[in-house]
Parts: structure tokens; sequence; C-alpha cells
């Protein structure tokens, strides 16, 4: 790309996304040589006094959101990076929970290119350092770093943080990690520090996590060794403890309570001044499009980003319970470099009706893929909305649609909704 065609502070940030997507041979690449010297030059690698950043296979978006509810709560400025975003690139930067103006993302873009120098960066680690630039200029007192792959060789990696947190571990994006699970293990324990807390939601979480914080002296807190928590009271509330200290009568939050008890591990971590009104009223309020989203249409859709066999198991548990006698019909579309036979098959335990679409793009799946593990099913859909609007015309007022299989297949179907006004 010639020097004629960068643009400015000023353009409009969809030129900018387009720049950013074309600058850099590959869209992942995974090393920290080329940020961290970034990174260094622009003064970004300590964004706030307090960084929590959060790996994991899946729960890193819910596991954000809750620590950023009770935050929030607790009267503290937060800085949110988070990835993909299923609709605007702005969603991926929130401050004090609310997405920034185009104008202030074409700011930090052009800052960063403009700090970078004649060093190349990847679509994602350009996003990172912009995120960074932004908190740093909102003077936030925490930031919340969503790891965008493994977590070693991660963009985010390149940060001081205070806290480390894996949220889970399972076999994800094996093109870049590998199917083993101690490698998996390792990779997203890359983002433990020395001396430092670093937090594990995974159970019975593979050795190589405490090898690598014991290798290194981070202080690790693993779930069902350092803190744990229940349901109670025929599973209207729950209880969370570490060692003698417990927190009872809690109430259940709308995203995965696994995730809430690591968030609420990983503020003790941080030793920050938060009451037990503040933990109550984030789990309350805690939110995230696309995570068990219920729109109340009818018949009632259901969008979920479920895109792996770990994330699809908790999705047909939780429907189990709230929505046992519906007859479900299943929108779905994935990537490629997912694992779709698993997936598929567990949601199968649930779906009655399939409607199989196509992504766009060079990680997309076409629909003929997914119907080679759906043998009854004949009929497939060219995008993602075409399918749900079949679905739409099919489905009885009592039945669920189920939006399904990647942020791409329901940030689609999401802002199709939207535009419709409903």
């Amino acid at each position: 790309m010639t020097q004629q065609t960068v643009p400015q502070a000023t353009s409009p940030l969809s030129m900018w996304l387009d720049y950013l997507a074309n600058i850099h041979t590959s869209s992942i690449d995974l090393g920290l040589d080329r940020v961290s010297t970034v990174c260094q030059k622009a003064n970004l690698t300590k964004p706030a006094p307090k960084v929590i950043t959060v790996a994991g296979t899946n729960g890193k978006g819910s596991t954000c959101a809750l620590l950023e509810a009770i935050l929030l709560d607790a009267g503290y400025s937060v800085g949110v990076y988070s990835s993909p975003h299923l609709i605007r690139y702005n969603e991926r930067v929130r401050i004090n929970g609310k997405d920034l103006p185009d104008s202030e993302h074409s700011q930090a873009f052009a800052y960063i290119d403009q700090q970078r120098g004649d060093v190349s960066l990847s679509f994602f680690e350009f996003g990172t350092l912009a995120a960074l630039y932004q908190f740093q200029q909102y003077q936030v007192d925490v930031v919340l770093l969503e790891v965008g792959l493994g977590g070693r060789l991660d963009a985010t990696n390149v940060v001081e943080h205070d806290v480390s947190v894996i949220t889970s571990l399972a076999v994800d994006h094996v093109d870049w990690l590998g199917d083993d699970i101690n490698v998996i293990g390792f990779e997203k324990a890359g983002i433990f520090r020395a001396n430092k807390p670093a937090v594990c939601g995974q159970p019975q979480a593979p050795a190589t996590v405490a090898g690598h914080a014991d290798d290194i002296g981070a202080k690790l807190h693993q779930v069902g060794i350092q803190y744990d928590y229940a349901l109670e009271q025929g599973e209207k509330t729950w209880r969370w403890n570490s060692g003698s200290f417990s927190l009872d009568t809690l109430p259940i939050p709308s995203l995965p309570l696994a995730n809430a008890a690591t968030a609420l591990m990983a503020l003790g971590c941080a030793e920050l001044d938060i009451s037990d009104v503040n933990i109550v009223k984030g789990l309350e309020s805690a939110t995230l499009p696309g995570r068990m989203q219920v729109l109340g249409k009818s018949p009632q859709v259901l969008l979920d980003v479920a895109h792996n066999p770990h994330s699809a198991e908790y999705l047909v548990e939780q429907l189990k319970k709230k929505y046992p006698e519906r007859t479900i019909r299943t929108v779905v579309a994935m990537l490629h470099d997912k694992d779709i036979e698993a997936t598929l098959s567990v949601l199968g335990q649930l779906s009655s009706h399939w409607y199989p679409a196509s992504l766009s793009g060079p990680r997309a799946a076409s629909a003929e893929e997914l119907i080679s593990h759906l043998p009854t099913v004949t009929s497939t859909f060219s995008t993602p909305v075409e399918a749900y609007q079949m679905a739409l015309h099919e489905a009885d007022d009592s039945d669920l649609i189920l939006v399904v299989g990647s942020f791409h297949t329901v940030g689609e179907v999401l802002q199709h909704i939207e535009k419709q006004g409903a």
C-alpha cells in the first residue's frame, strides 16, 4: 500500500479498518517482537493503575463483562478491550460501559500508525495498541484485557498486568494452538507473571498450568482448590468461598456461573475496594450481547456465539433447564477451523429443525460442509439471515429459534433484526 493511501486522524473509521486489513501479510501473526517494540515506544505497557488480563477457550467476554459491572458499581472507571465484535468495530473498546465514537478510533489508529514507523502490525495488534492508547487518554482506573488467541504470544501479553485469568481450557483454534490440551494450557498460562496472582477457572486444569505458575513464581488460585462455589437454596442463589472467606446467597447472573466465580477470585486478587453490595448489583446487571441473548419476539429468538463443543455443551445444558418443552429451530453457520462435527453433535441433542448457512471469508465453512454432519437435513442457505428468515417463516409462536455457531452468524442476524426495528 502506498503512502498516499494512508488514512488521517480525521478519516472515516471504515477507511482505517480497510487500511489495517491490508497492510500486514497475515490476519493472525503470533509473536511479540513487533508489537512489543511499538508498545514500548508509545509508552503503553501500563495503560492503567490496575490491569487484569483474561485468557481462556470460552468465557473471556462474559468474565470481563462481570468484572466490568461490579467495578462500575464500585465507582471505578473501567476500560474493556474485547474481540471479535458482533456488528461494529466500536464494540471492541468500552469505557465505563459505553462504546467510543468512530472519530476516537480513527485518532487512536493515526497515533499508532505514526508511532510504529516501519514496523508491520497485524489488524489485531494495531487494534490492541490503539485500545491501550484510548484507555490511557481516558485515564481509567482499571483495564480489562481480553486475550485474542492463546496467551503467551498474543498481542495483549505485552502489557504489564497485575492479575492474570484463565477462564476455561478446551481444544479450539487447532490450526494455531494444536490439539494437545497440555500445550494449550501452557500457551494460556503464558500470561502469568512472576510474583503476581493468577486465577484458573478450569476444574482439573492440565498440569502445565500449575507447572508454569510454579516455574515463574506466579501465585495460582485454582478453582476447586484455592476457591470454590456452589448453588444453594434449590438453585435460586449461590455461594462463593476462598479459604475461610465466603459470600452467601448471591444472585445467579445471566452469564455463566463458573465465570462469575472466576471474576470474584480475580477481584479478590486485585486488591480493589469492592463491597458485597457492589458484587450483588454487578452480578444482577451484567449482560453481554450474543451470550444467551433472548429477544422477546414471537416466536422467541435466542442468540448465542457458541462455536465449539465446550461452549455448545453449556448452551444445551441451559436450554434444557429454561426451555424444556420447546421445539427448537437451529440457524447455524460456522468457521471451518472449528470442530464442526462435535459441535453439531452436541447441539443435536435439542434441535429438531436445522437451517445450515454459509459464512463468507477465508475461514468460512459452507452450508454443504455443515450438512455433511446433518444426514437428515437437505436444505441449505447462502447466508445466516436467509436461514433465519426461513426459520421464522416455518416456526410456530411457541417455538424457539436458536441462532448459533459463530460471532459472524450471530452478528449478521442481530444486525438484520436491528434493521427491521424489532
